[in-house]
């Protein structure tokens, strides 16, 4: 394939020409955000494609390891600059040319958007759609409820749009999203597909397919019988219910008039606090697995094999945790009843899961295949990373990790379970404290997502990550700062978001705060005051940012 570049190298998106189609690829990494100027430039390589009569189609493609993965959010709450996204897309759908769609690894919300908006859609196997816009209280925006429906099907775009869960490459192919799965180089095929398809007329737009809404139609208890089995799952959110209105304008009214629809409820869902406290989670997340003082430059220390300690509730669930991920489990056990019970549980869970078509018998039987249970303490020897799960004696604890002192290799870390016994003092019966951290794993812990990491005062950078996180509970958050036991406000957040089932709709304890406002919190704290007791201390850092109008997350 020779290619003529057009575009000058500075531009996110550039075009080659190979034979009579235009190759359009973006070049914004990590993920090919669709920031502006990215829209800007795909605009204008239609308007090329459009002036040029050499031309005859046109292929959308990505460098770097993924389609377009979404828009832009550093964007939000910003100035807007144009050319809007939903201008963007109806732009590719209008082009008088075909348009096709090349995606590998992801394209997910905006970039699903774009995808809809092209002719035709092309994907590698491994590729994975979605419109996650639902995760950040929101929906798609540019078109992509009304779109999605019509060419996915109405119950496929409900479940996608509520859930804003993934669909696999050969999935989208069943429901008519992808029209060719690509086997091989991706670009090469889909200028071979877009010469197969350059001359039918008229073009398949999109936003013009009625066959899809018209089964709909004929099933007019889809929408009520979807709210009513989805009903618990969505209770308190507002984003999905609005993604299902949207969806019903699709089948229910033209084109010109569900979009506008759709841009009335995302503005209504913008402007709102759950859209507002769902990305500062979002953000939040991300900044958690940053620790202060530790530079961008340290790279983790490397785990083939895992050792834990304990085969009750938590070390079952500890080491379930790296045999999903594949990585080989050292299980010791003092006694081999107890041993037994243990991994028999495990392997229970895993065939529940199984039951419920989470994961294959095979995938069972592959993850128990990685199990190593053992009565020899020191066949943990070898292991990268041995985690403690014991009970919470000290004296039980800091015995533990004398042994391991003795036999383990060095470089690897030695982990406790601990939910609050002191680290340091736990580390300091061995010759290595820098190798030393508590990992808190929250039960069950093969469920559960949050993992607090305590670092000790001599823990080495390079060992791991995370920490800790109505009126008395922002009061008590408050002094975990002032302490330096959490980080950020954020972080508190995170935690009773994963750990304790704070609804992400309402950002976390620390959020909310902020949303209420603290000098409301302060006042309120203080008219309870007496009734609290001798044990109850104002945070200084409450006080003084409700004195000074301050918040805790922005």
């Amino acid at each position: 394939m020779t290619d003529v570049i057009d575009k000058p190298a500075t531009s996110p998106i550039s075009t080659s020409r190979h034979g009579d189609v235009l190759i359009v690829k973006s070049n914004n990494p990590p993920v090919n955000a669709l920031g502006a100027a990215v829209r800007q430039g795909l605009v204008a390589a239609i308007e090329e494609a459009e002036s040029d009569e050499g031309v005859k189609a046109v292929v959308i493609a990505c460098e770097g390891q993924t389609f377009f993965a979404g828009a832009d959010i550093t964007e939000f709450g910003k100035p807007p600059v144009m050319p809007w996204l939903p201008t963007v897309v109806d732009t590719i759908e209008n082009c008088s040319k075909p348009v096709v769609a090349a995606i590998h690894g992801t394209a997910l919300g905006g970039g699903l958007e774009v995808a809809l908006g092209c002719h035709y859609r092309v994907a590698v196997p491994s590729a994975k759609l979605g419109v996650p816009e639902v995760k950040l209280g929101l929906l798609p925006g540019a078109g992509g409820t009304q779109r999605l429906p019509r060419v996915a099907g109405v119950p496929k775009a409900l479940e996608m749009a509520t859930t804003g869960k993934m669909i696999t490459a050969k999935e989208a192919c069943g429901v008519g999203l992808i029209d060719r799965q690509i086997e091989g180089d991706l670009i090469p095929h889909a200028v071979a597909y877009a010469e197969e398809v350059r001359d039918i007329r008229p073009l398949p737009k999109s936003s013009e397919r009625d066959e899809k809404l018209a089964e709909a139609r004929d099933n007019p208890g889809l929408f009520d019988e979807f709210r009513k089995a989805n009903g618990r799952k969505f209770r308190g959110f507002e984003a999905p219910e609005a993604n299902i209105q949207c969806i019903e304008a699709a089948v229910s009214k033209p084109f010109s008039e569900g979009v506008i629809v759709e841009r009335t409820k995302f503005m209504e869902l913008l402007g709102g606090t759950q859209a507002k406290a769902q990305q500062y989670f979002f953000f939040s997340e991300r900044k958690a697995a940053k620790i202060e003082g530790v530079g961008e430059d340290v790279k983790p220390r490397e785990i083939k094999k895992v050792g834990v300690i304990g085969a009750g509730t938590m070390g079952g669930g500890i080491s379930m945790n790296f045999l999903s991920a594949g990585i080989p489990v050292t299980i010791y056990e003092m006694n081999q009843e107890a041993l037994d019970r243990g991994t028999g549980i495990m392997r229970k869970n895993y065939e529940a899961t199984a039951a419920k078509g989470r994961v294959t018998a095979e995938q069972v039987e592959q993850a128990m295949g990685l199990l190593n249970p053992t009565l020899d303490f020191e066949v943990l020897a070898d292991c990268d990373l041995i985690i403690e799960a014991v009970f919470e004696q000290m004296e039980i604890k800091k015995d533990i990790f004398t042994r391991l002192d003795q036999i383990v290799k060095q470089g690897a870390i030695l982990a406790s379970n601990t939910s609050y016994l002191n680290i340091d003092e736990i580390a300091a019966v061995t010759s290595r404290p820098q190798d030393v951290v508590g990992l808190h794993f929250f039960s069950p812990a093969n469920v559960m997502k949050l993992l607090e990491v305590v670092r000790g005062a001599k823990t080495a950078g390079d060992v791991e990550i995370v920490q800790r996180t109505l009126y008395t509970m922002v009061n008590e958050g408050a002094k975990i700062l002032e302490e330096g036991m959490a980080q950020r406000a954020s972080d508190i957040d995170v935690v009773w978001v994963y750990g304790y089932g704070w609804p992400v709709y309402r950002g976390g304890p620390m959020f909310w705060a902020d949303t209420e406002g603290l000098q409301k919190i302060v006042d309120g704290l203080r008219a309870q005051e007496q009734r609290m007791g001798s044990d109850f201390s104002f945070s200084h850092m409450l006080l003084d940012k409700a004195e000074k109008g301050e918040k805790f997350t922005r």
